[in-house]
């Protein structure tokens, strides 16, 4: 195990706040009777919808069929009746069509013992199209389908494949647990992606603030029959972001507009490593996943195995509800997550947490000018000048945004964390990127 790394340009180091749940054991959450389920829970276009008001669907049952290369299946994670199909809000404001179920029937695998099956003799192929069929996106946040990532160009060769298991928002402790807990389990995992990429060697990143995961993670992969090793890597962020866990683990840049692959590599998330497993071996599609309910406003903060379309009242409930009312509810970590402004709003599977955050972790402040201090251009990790390209934004000058590097933005919150002025920087590039697109904007 070598010594830790890190990426070298810009990134802060606010508190992690993981002591909340970290040692909080993965439990299962409650089912609620009636449950959401968005068709657009990835990146790319969304499903069709396979079902009407009044059908019967059964537990793990396609409800929605991918329409294109980028697009993702879902699958119904209960027993029970189709009461509305609508129109509803997602945590980041899109709108998407919702299938309103109402629990009744059997479960056909909940608390069952399921029968593994065999994967070795299958090809990379075969492996894939499970992986496609059972609805499996990257579990990161970002959602990309899995099966879209995992299908390599026969031009292309892929050097290195990174599991990240970096978790660098504060206060979410999903993977750091799932790594304790299903260790053996993610190994699988690993040797499934390992077999469709045919990778030279893979390795495992992880910040040194989970040294038991980074032990026991290393202990497990050193029987492995192919080269893989854990690199630990130094509390930063947003190291969590594949283009920094890639600076940080290979010191090599993803260039501007590409992609991992262009230099070799994939990187995928470790709670992504474990749906696959569980696709692979059960035939489980993606219906359920780890989500963190943390917060100073938690009673009980917690990790949840959650099923997709449970609105996140019913978690925080779970979880002793409010100890105060909080200021802001957040879906995801603090620095990338939205603002939930309603307890109804489902899980997905991009949902890595819920937070319930008091008025002294928001800390907010009103905004005054800029102080052309150039803290936010010392911290963002890519580069860029985020009070120029503010500048460009408010005045409309889309076009000039785009060249000065807008779509190189992570929208990783680091420029508006560090900001004295409290100018919402983030807020604007998200609008500039918007934009552009509407207006069609082009460098």
């Amino acid at each position: 195990m070598n010594s830790p790394q890190t990426f070298q340009k810009g990134g802060i180091h606010p508190h992690d706040k993981k002591n909340l749940a970290k040692s909080r054991e993965i439990r299962n959450a409650v089912i609620t009777s009636r449950c959401i389920i968005p068709l657009q829970q990835h990146i790319g276009s969304p499903p069709e919808c396979l079902v009407e008001v009044g059908d019967t669907v059964t537990e793990g049952m396609l409800v929605g069929r991918s329409s294109g290369f980028i697009s993702a299946n879902v699958h119904s994670p209960l027993p029970g009746e189709v009461k509305e199909i609508k129109s509803i809000y997602l945590a980041n404001g899109m709108r998407s069509k919702g299938i309103i179920l109402e629990m009744e029937g059997e479960f056909g695998t909940l608390g069952k013992k399921q029968n593994e099956q065999s994967w070795q003799s299958m090809s990379p192929k075969e492996l894939l199209d499970i992986v496609h069929q059972l609805g499996i996106v990257g579990l990161g946040g970002a959602t990309f389908p899995a099966h879209v990532k995992f299908s390599i160009p026969k031009q292309k060769k892929v050097e290195t494949f990174i599991i990240n298991g970096v978790e660098c928002e504060p206060y979410l402790t999903a993977d750091y647990r799932l790594m304790l807990e299903k260790t053996k389990e993610i190994v699988e995992g690993m040797k499934i992606l390992h077999k469709i990429i045919n990778p030279d060697r893979m390795m495992f990143a992880i910040e040194m603030n989970k040294p038991d995961a980074i032990e026991i993670m290393d202990k497990a992969l050193s029987d492995l029959d192919f080269e893989a090793e854990v690199v630990p890597l130094k509390m930063k962020y947003p190291q969590g972001d594949e283009k920094q866990v890639l600076k940080a683990v290979l010191n090599r840049e993803v260039p501007s507009g590409g992609l991992p692959l262009d230099i070799g590599a994939v990187v995928s998330n470790v709670g992504t490593v474990f749906a696959v497993y569980e696709a692979i071996v059960f035939n489980k599609p993606l219906i359920e996943r780890i989500v963190t309910v943390s917060g100073g406003a938690i009673k009980e903060p917690a990790n949840l195995k959650v099923k997709i379309g449970t609105p996140i009242g019913a978690l925080i409930e779970d979880c002793g509800g409010f100890t105060r009312i909080p200021e802001k509810i957040v879906i995801g970590g603090p620095m990338m997550g939205f603002t939930a402004m309603d307890l109804d709003i489902p899980v997905t599977k991009g949902t890595s947490g819920v937070l319930a955050l008091t008025a002294k972790e928001v800390c907010g402040r009103a905004t005054t000018g800029c102080l052309s201090c150039g803290r936010c251009i010392n911290v963002c990790p890519m580069g860029l000048s985020p009070t120029r390209l503010f500048k460009m934004i408010d005045h409309g000058e889309y076009a000039e945004a785009l060249d000065a590097g807008l779509m190189d933005c992570k929208e990783c919150g680091c420029c508006g964390y560090t900001c004295p002025a409290h100018i919402h920087l983030v807020q604007a590039m998200k609008l500039g990127k918007f934009m552009s697109k509407k207006k069609k904007v082009k460098a």
